[in-house]
């Protein structure tokens, strides 16, 4: 009796695992029809993946324009999608293809291969001086460093060194959009939107390379 009602189990368990299999790659197909649908239909407004990275995985999103978010976990890549559904469009979807060239780059960039990006960018999210701050960040040279104070020169308000951490703080394509290279003028760190140990690591990599 006993071995009767184990051969039972086991093919209850295994009837189990291969409907559990088939619901689970079913869902998988389901989603690359909706995406391939979508893609064909222009229905997606912003595409999104995720890529892991030596600063944990990152939330990569694009509208047609371009990148238009890097988001590290300790933001919350779910209220990130919401915010950006809320502020781009609720016409979001994940699709690694369309993010394909920005995960290449970032890979390379990790790598050490990479030590400019080529991207589209998308500079939705921010607006006056952030995005004239942020865009300015982008000619800040691979392995070297500036000062907020140094920053707010370059843009033209040497007085707005607060205004500038602000938009560094707020960068919404951190990584791609440099901020990880502007300092204190002591040299200490300041802030990081990834947190301080993201902005080490990232300085590190660039010197070492």
């Amino acid at each position: 009796m006993s071995d009767v009602t184990e051969t039972g189990s086991g093919r209850i368990e295994s009837a189990l695992r291969a409907l559990t299999s088939e619901y689970s790659g079913g869902l998988e197909r389901l989603h690359d029809r909706l995406e391939r649908d979508a893609q064909r239909g222009a229905l997606i407004d912003v595409a999104y993946t995720i890529l892991d990275s030596p600063v944990g995985p990152l939330l990569l999103a694009a509208t047609e324009a371009g990148l238009v978010r890097v988001a590290f976990e300790s933001e919350g890549h779910d209220r990130v999608l919401e915010s950006l559904a809320a502020t781009l469009s609720p016409r979001i979807l994940r699709s690694p293809p369309r993010l394909a060239v920005a995960t290449r780059e970032l890979d390379e960039y990790f790598g050490g291969y990479r030590r400019a990006f080529e991207l589209s960018l998308d500079y939705a999210l921010s607006h006056g001086f952030r995005q004239t701050v942020q865009r300015q960040l982008s000619n800040i040279g691979y392995g070297t460093t500036v000062s907020y104070k140094e920053l707010a020169e370059t843009v033209g308000n040497p007085k707005a060194v607060r205004a500038v951490g602000s938009a560094c703080a707020t960068n919404p394509l951190p990584i791609v959009v440099p901020c990880h290279r502007v300092l204190r003028s002591d040299g200490g760190l300041g802030g990081y939107l990834g947190g301080l140990a993201a902005k080490t690591t990232l300085l590190n990599l660039e010197r070492a390379t």
